[in-house]
């Protein structure tokens, strides 16, 4: 197939002269690779909401196909006509009541316009989108999902324009199309789209009263846009409402085409219809002559020109005999109402009052669900006579019974005509709402908890193991959760509605309470695993908050309640990342990492797993710490909160602004446009906009309505680190390197006051909450605080030792809070700038960590400059040893675990007495900080590596050094002896291994291969082997002997401890034992990936692993810096399955550090 197709188009009325002729190329696959291609079809499946011809088809055939001559009037009509030939009518408004044929109107016109379109002919020059709204189906029901529709398929007519879509979707992927910017994000791309496009472009969109979310905006996107694009055409059609008609009514170009005033040819359109619906009827129901004239008679008579009347009297009499009984006939009125009443008294006529009931609670369960429910779905939502859920052959009879008002569309169940809701709605409500809705929604509730308590379970699709990616997981056949799917969603939205209604008793309130408060007791974590398998834990979120918001009201009645629902928030918001990724998490990362005295923790107890002996140490209550959001991809230098809280905005060095959801935590929109660093963020007080302070010395400020940027000022001669907006959002200042801080109006952008008196960079700027003054840290140590309006200094606040990077004002203005790089927070009286308070912390990052060879010890030097020996059976801190001055890099035992030597930044070496926890010896001489130490296996010498690029050879009873090794290029990261003491391998900067002679200081060989720093050596037992492992990512086997390089594995992490275990069958790493070979299979002379045996460390840091299947996620302030894994010996008889307990200790850069000790293995999850 050719890949463009070229055509000539002649145009007059131009500077290049009459009859010019321009060739036109329409590229339809325009991708220059595979990659661009797979990335461009992904992005067409995200947008993709539904195919409108896909609704089209559906709607024609749920009517009974699509007949001509019930359309084929209005292609003569002479509004049609103008509108489709003169340029300057783009906008046609096709109105009418409900039932006049409007949706069947547009599918002509669909199928008029399609024969000289890019939908049939590839090589027309006219594109044709269309999308058809439908109240009842949540998919198609809103302003954003007829964007959606739109842009599909026009893109999918000339894919060259994906181009504007990928601009965006590159950054924010699917949710591009999803979050609370959707519309803003769409309407901007489908108006590029619609500005580009030098082509005709016919846009129909039908049923705009059937658009139940932002109808608003998608009218004025209509209105305005009619006007702008000169290409464009558009129809639309909607019932007689008047804020359409309010809203379309200021379109300059806009022609109106109401049904009710072409009576004429809609009476012959509605005719035509009655003989061809007859006709068929005739057929089927072998009608003689008279009772066809007189079905159609009747028809005639009394449709009054209504599509819908017709078709619903036909469905019916397709189910009844008119033999010998025309006066049937008459049971079928006139008018769409009388026509309802007639089919929900047919209804309450039924020969068994229970089946009526029945229909009727039906009729109001669909009515009163938040979305569709499929068949399977409603039979857990209504009551049957058994208390059991309904058979689905019960609930298909009942349907049929209902078939009037009710269909069934791809499994799901829908009112059949927004004006047949509305009327079950109003008019019909006191038969099918006897006891009021409030009763229904209350049947919804409580149905929906007793099938949940009765089938979710643990682990209830039965997956192994526990960190199995949502992705690999299949739903079993059949599902348990398929009919529960509705309930799970949706429970707290009726419980909801129960507590606000006026009509339920307080005992029937109060009932409900404890209903919910025993099934978060027994059920919470099996919940929120279907959640996670169903991919809703968003929903679980949201409903938690709306749970608790409710709360709040009575606090005093419900509090254990209140407590369960605010303690089931932090617990899904702490943990919901992991779960929507990891269901099974629930169970195992979700509650171990939960607070001691977290009340799902404590009720659930029995669920945590029993492979997990020692658990990490955690806090006992919930910190002020909620959830970790990860998207930058650079450092995070700023955020701010919305006013309202909703909202959360981050800028980094990556050059982005994300704005984040609070409650979900889920990533809404990425600002871009900028040339560096985002070094401060500000929400006005009203949320509409938000400031960003930059590298390049502007400031830009952005309506979060439209998600465009409105202004950017400039001024600054520096960098500005701080904005911040006044109270009344008037206002903007920002503080800058220049050591200034400016004033702007930001209404206008103006400029309005400098301010000058900082000797330092501006690092932060806050008004006080009245706006009358302004807070302003520095570098220079100090706290300004400022008459806003004047702009004078008015204090000047000293005492901080370092830069002043965060001030706020307390709410009142009482009080003034300030951090500082001196490590302190300082808390000043705002009136008299005097300080009232210092408040003093800190913490260092973990840089070593080794395990005593017996195991029962864990020592980790920090750059807090101490080491902490703690006791891995208990999991609790034993000593903490102080005396280094700088950080400490490097830690190891002696074999017998009486001593520890510890390497520093501080250029010593420090050897410890463990039993006493006393320093030894100080040992001095290297010019640099040390590396790496370790012991001779008599324990007689000790070895370190340092910065200075030596290695140094120290008696370790006496502490004097023996000799000096010199020959690396680069610090030496690494040290470790052979067994028998005869050897010393030093890992380097250099990307080098030596082998030295420990007895004469001689260097014997030198092993190259590695193209990163090498951290870590290790012999084997037998002094054959050399392992090394390094920042390539790679771990190299070497013959100690020859110096060959006899096997590669791909480890895909910086590998910086390691060791043989007694027959170099495993190596023992920080992230777990690898497997090499056995005694029938010796090391391979190739390269392969690593195979991971028994517990360990992902290569991401991110998991604990068992045999390289991930089983315990790390949170991201639990996940290490650097890590161990204990015990060093082989996995006994049977590789999969060790007999002892193992230690894991991490160390992370916030100074944590965290012991699990685990069993032999998981047996139950593998």
């Amino acid at each position: 197939m050719d890949l463009a197709a070229t055509h000539s188009r002649k145009i007059t009325g131009n500077h290049f002269g009459d009859d010019t002729t321009i060739n036109q190329v329409d590229f339809h696959y325009h991708s220059p690779n595979d990659k661009t291609r797979e990335d461009d079809t992904k992005c067409l499946a995200d947008l993709r909401i539904t195919d409108p011809r896909d609704d089209k088809t559906r709607i024609e055939a749920t009517k009974g196909g699509l007949f001509e001559d019930s359309y084929r009037w209005i292609l003569e009509h002479s509004d049609f006509r103008q509108w489709r030939d003169d340029e300057r009518s783009r906008l046609l408004w096709i109105k009418g009541d409900p039932g006049k044929g409007k949706t069947m109107l547009l599918c002509g016109i669909v199928n008029e316009l399609s024969s000289e379109t890019r939908l049939e002919d590839q090589k027309a020059n006219t594109l044709l989108s269309y999308f058809f709204c439908q109240a009842t189906d949540e998919r198609i029901n809103s302003a954003t999902a007829v964007l959606r529709g739109l842009i599909y398929l026009v893109v999918e007519q000339q894919p060259l324009l994906i181009s504007h879509i990928q601009k965006k979707y590159k950054h924010g992927g699917e949710a591009l199309f999803k979050d609370v910017n959707a519309w803003t994000a769409l309407s901007e791309i489908f108006s590029k789209i619609l500005d580009e496009s030098l082509e005709r472009t016919y846009i129909i969109i039908d049923a705009l009263d059937e658009c139940v979310t932002d109808l608003p905006k998608l009218l004025d996107f209509i209105n305005i846009k009619s006007t702008l694009f000169s290409c464009v055409k558009w129809i639309v059609s909607s019932r007689n409402r008047p804020d359409i008609e309010e809203r379309l009514d200021s379109a300059t170009q806009q022609m109106r085409l109401c049904l009710e005033l072409n009576e004429k040819s809609i009476s012959a359109a509605v005719n035509a219809y009655i003989k061809h619906q007859v006709k068929w009827l005739a057929q089927k129901r072998k009608y003689d002559a008279i009772t066809k004239d007189a079905v159609q008679h009747h028809l005639f008579s009394n449709s009054n020109n209504t599509f819908l009347w017709v078709a619903l009297v036909c469905q019916n009499l397709r189910k009844i005999s008119l033999r010998n009984d025309l006066s049937k006939l008459n049971e079928f009125p006139p008018g769409l109402d009388f026509l309802y009443e007639r089919m929900i008294n047919q209804i309450r006529d039924l020969e068994d009052d229970r089946d009526a009931k029945f229909c009727y609670q039906i009729l109001a369960t669909v009515l009163l669900v938040y979305r569709p429910v499929t068949l399977a779905e409603l039979g857990i939502l209504i009551e049957s006579s058994d208390d059991n859920p309904a058979d689905a052959e019960l609930i298909n009879k009942a349907i049929g019974f209902c078939g009037s008002f009710l269909t069934v569309r791809d499994g799901r169940v829908y009112v059949i005509h927004q004006s047949a809701k509305d009327y079950l709605s109003d008019k019909a409500a006191p038969t099918i709402f006897p006891s009021g809705s409030a009763n229904v929604h209350d049947v919804i509730f409580a149905r929906s908890l007793k099938a949940m308590s009765a089938t979710l379970q643990w682990n209830i699709y039965n997956l192994y193991p526990p960190g199995l990616p949502i992705n690999e997981i299949k739903a079993p056949d059949p599902d348990p959760l398929v009919a529960l799917r509705y309930s799970c969603a949706h429970w707290v939205d009726h419980f909801c509605y129960v507590y606000n209604s006026n009509s339920q008793s307080q005992d029937h309130v109060d009932h409900k309470y404890q209903t919910a408060f025993l099934f978060f007791q027994k059920n919470f974590l099996y919940w929120l695993e279907a959640l996670g398998l169903m991919g809703n834990i968003e929903d679980g979120v949201l409903s938690m908050a709306r749970l608790e918001n409710l709360l709040r009201v009575s606090r005093s009645r419900y509090c254990q309640l209140l407590e369960l629902a605010q303690d089931s928030q932090r617990f899904i918001r702490r943990s919901s990342s992991v779960i929507v990724n990891n269901p099974l998490q629930v169970y195992t990362s979700a509650l171990i990492f939960s607070p001691l005295n977290s009340f799902i923790r404590k009720v659930f107890k029995e669920e945590e797993p029993k492979w997990l002996k020692v658990k990490p140490r955690v806090e006992y209550n919930w910190s002020p710490y909620l959830q970790t959001l990860k998207g930058h991809g650079g450092t995070v230098e700023s955020v701010a909160f919305s006013a309202d809280g909703l909202y959360l905005a981050s800028g980094s060095s990556d050059d982005t602004i994300k704005i984040w959801d609070t409650i979900t935590g889920k990533e809404r929109q990425t600002l871009k446009g900028y040339s560096g660093t985002v070094w401060s963020v500000a929400f006005s007080a009203d949320g509409r906009y938000l400031a960003s302070g930059l590298d390049d010395k502007t400031i830009k400020i952005w309506d979060m309505t439209t998600g465009k940027k409105r202004q950017t000022l400039s001024g600054h001669y520096s960098r500005v680190w701080s904005v911040a907006f006044s109270a009344d959002s008037r206002y903007l200042a920002l503080g800058s390197d220049d050591k200034t801080i400016k004033i702007w109006d930001a209404t206008i952008g103006k400029e309005r006051q400098t301010l000058k008196g900082h000797s330092g960079m501006v690092y932060l700027v806050t008004f006080s909450m009245d706006g009358c003054y302004l807070a302003s840290g520095s570098d220079d140590k100090t706290i300004k605080i400022w008459d806003a309006t004047t702009g004078k200094e008015r204090q000047t606040l000293s005492g901080h030792r370092g830069g002043v990077w965060s001030v706020a004002f307390s709410a009142d203005g009482l009080y003034l809070a300030s951090g500082s790089d001196d490590k302190t927070i300082k808390i000043w009286d705002a009136a008299t700038g005097k300080e009232r308070q210092t408040l003093k912390g800190h913490s260092g990052t973990v840089y070593s960590v080794a395990f005593s060879a017996d195991g029962l010890y864990l020592t980790l030097g920090s750059s807090d400059s101490t080491i902490k020996i703690w006791d891995i059976i208990t999991g609790k801190k034993q000593q903490t040893l102080k005396g280094h001055c700088g950080g400490v890099v490097s830690v190891a035992f002696s074999a017998d675990s009486r001593y520890l030597a510890s390497g520093s930044d501080d250029k010593t070496i420090k050897i410890w007495d463990t039993i006493i926890g006393k320093k030894r010896q100080t040992l001095s001489g290297h010019r640099s900080g040390v590396w790496s130490v370790a012991f001779s296996a008599d324990g007689l010498y000790l070895a370190s590596g340092s910065g200075d690029k030596t290695i140094k050879i120290w008696d370790a009873t006496t502490g004097k050094e023996q000799q000096t090794l010199k020959g690396h290029s680069g610090t030496v990261y690494s040290v470790a002896f052979s067994t028998d003491g005869r050897y010393l391998a030093s890992g380097s900067g250099d990307n080098t291994i030596k082998i030295w002679d420990a007895t004469t200081g001689e260097e014997r060989q030198t092993l190259k291969g590695h193209s990163h720093w090498v951290r870590s050596v290790a012999f084997s037992a037998d002094g054959r082997y050399l392992a090394s492992g390094s920042l390539d990512g790679t771990i190299k086997i070497w013959d100690a002997t020859t110096g060959k390089e006899r096997q590669t594995l791909k480890v895909n992490t910086a590998i910086r401890t390691i060791s043989f275990d007694d027959i170099a069958s495993y190596l023992y790493t920080e992230i777990g034992p690898i497997k090499l070979g056995d005694q029938r299979r010796p090391i391979a002379n190739d390269t392969q990936k690593a195979k991971h045996y028994g517990w360990g460390i992902s290569t991401d840091k991110g998991w604990i692993t068992w045999n390289g299947h991930n089983i315990l996620w790390l949170p991201p302030e639990y996940q290490p810096s650097t890590s161990a894994v204990w015990p060093y010996a082989s996995p006994s008889t049977s590789p999969q399955v060790p007999l002892t307990d193992v230690a894991i200790a991490l160390g992370t850069g916030s100074g944590r550090v965290v012991v699990f000790r685990m069993s032999g293995g998981p047996y139950s999850l593998l």
